[in-house]
């Protein structure tokens, strides 16, 4: 077995919402998404991604390797040059030579 596939996990979330919208529509202003033939809520994976994201940095906040890095705080290049620097890296574009 590939370590990819010894590595993976699954797992499923489960949760209720009463007089609440857990996942608006911003294209519908902001309404509830509903499956139009059960009338059911329905919550997209890029919900529940954001959901596990907030979490993740409320339980982990400032623990090494838990870091987000899709916020709405800065620029992803920003990101991207703090890592890099961070790391000891190359600058964006200098390839270092041995």
């Amino acid at each position: 077995m590939s370590d990819v596939i010894k590595n993976r996990y699954e797992f499923v979330a489960l949760f209720d919402v009463e007089n609440g919208n857990p996942n608006g529509d911003p294209d519908a202003g902001n309404m509830p998404r509903n499956d139009p033939e059960t009338s059911l809520g329905i919550v997209t994976d890029v919900c529940l991604k954001r959901k596990i994201r907030n979490y993740v940095e409320l339980a982990r906040e400032g623990e090494a390797g838990y870091n987000i890095l899709i916020k709405a705080d800065k620029a992803l290049n920003t990101k991207f040059t703090e890592a890099r620097t961070k790391s000891n890296a190359a600058p964006f574009g200098i390839i270092a030579s041995s």
